[in-house]
């Protein structure tokens, strides 16, 4: 790491897109327990 690099800070599209996929993960997650939920209680 240079003293001349930037800042490590992302661009504000890529944070965004990193937001929204971790909140895609999340709901990916919550569909995925309440399909074990359903296809267990048949």
């Amino acid at each position: 790491m240079l003293w001349s690099d930037p800042e490590n800070e992302p661009p504000k599209e890529l944070r965004d897109m990193q937001d929204m996929l971790r909140r895609l993960s999340v709901f990916l997650a919550l569909a995925m327990v309440l399909a074990m939920i359903v296809i267990g209680l048949r």
